[in-house]
């Protein structure tokens, strides 16, 4: 029979072994934190160095003495810096705005209208996710070039406006709400694009909100579709910029120049997330969730 003091002895070994569990926890935490972050600093302190500074040291140094901001002056002078970040921000606004208008009227009718086929139908859209990107964008090339939208914001954003991914996220939201509220709204008389406004918009919000932020992240970080579709600098996303500015800019030498471009093109997505991160982690467990 266990006494008080082999019982103390238990309760002891097991709340150090707690203790030593959250202090390898936390160590692998930190670690991989270092692990992510670093990148971001080495970007910003590269930035910060001059270019002689960045030259001179032949055992990169991990602070500067002498930071400057002349790398950011030259990024928007000696390359269209600033048509590049207006290009990408209308490109990402409109984008956006026209993939949720879709996405959204497409999610309400696969979840909550009832027509013949609507299964295998929302099977075979499922099935799209399985295609290869690569083949996607060939097809999708070819359309823009055939009907003459080559160099243009409208050949940049058409493909763009749809999303299998966010119609079914939306869609598992939107069957979460029961159905006896749109029932109920059917027998007031409520036609269903007002119930969709009224009522199921505002209780998927979050979901919204995470799939407009993803798609804003999406947006300002294509690199393949408008390198492909536009071989006009004024229609240039920063992600396609950067290239220019290696090419044609600074020079391939002038690192700290390119960083600081670099930096000014992240800084919009960085502070997006830092602001909206709990609406987003919302958002997916939302969707992931079955009610």
């Amino acid at each position: 029979m266990e006494t008080y003091t082999d019982y103390q002895k238990i309760e002891k070994s097991a709340k150090t072994r707690r203790i030593l569990r959250n202090i390898f926890v936390y160590a692998m935490l930190v670690l991989w934190a270092l692990m992510v972050l670093f990148p971001f600093y080495w970007m910003v302190l590269t930035s910060l160095k001059s270019y002689g500074t960045y030259n001179a040291e032949y055992i990169p140094k991990f602070f500067t003495l002498s930071p400057t901001l002349q790398n950011y002056a030259d990024a928007f002078i000696s390359v269209p810096l600033g048509r590049y970040l207006l290009n990408t921000l209308l490109f990402t606004a409109v984008t956006t705005a026209l993939m949720l208008f879709v996405t959204t009227l497409a999610a309400f009718a696969f979840a909550r209208l009832s027509f013949r086929g609507k299964n295998l139908v929302f099977t075979l859209f499922l099935a799209l996710m399985m295609i290869p990107n690569e083949l996607v964008i060939i097809t999708n090339f070819v359309t823009i070039t055939d009907a003459g939208l080559r160099n243009s914001f409208t050949g940049l954003i058409l493909p763009s406006v749809t999303s299998v991914f966010y119609i079914y996220l939306l869609r598992e939201n939107f069957a979460q709400i029961p159905d006896t509220l749109y029932y109920a709204a059917k027998v007031d008389g409520t036609s269903d694009l007002r119930y969709l406004r009224r009522v199921m918009l505002p209780i998927c919000r979050p979901t919204l909100i995470t799939v407009a932020i993803l798609k804003i992240i999406e947006c300002w970080n294509s690199y393949v579709w408008p390198r492909l579709i536009t071989d006009n600098p004024d229609y240039y996303l920063v992600s396609n910029g950067i290239q220019e500015i290696r090419e044609n800019g600074f020079g391939r030498e002038n690192i700290p120049a390119m960083m600081a471009a670099v930096v000014v093109i992240s800084l919009p997505l960085i502070l997006l997330f830092l602001a909206f991160r709990k609406k987003i982690m919302a958002g997916v467990l939302r969707g992931g969730m079955k009610g």
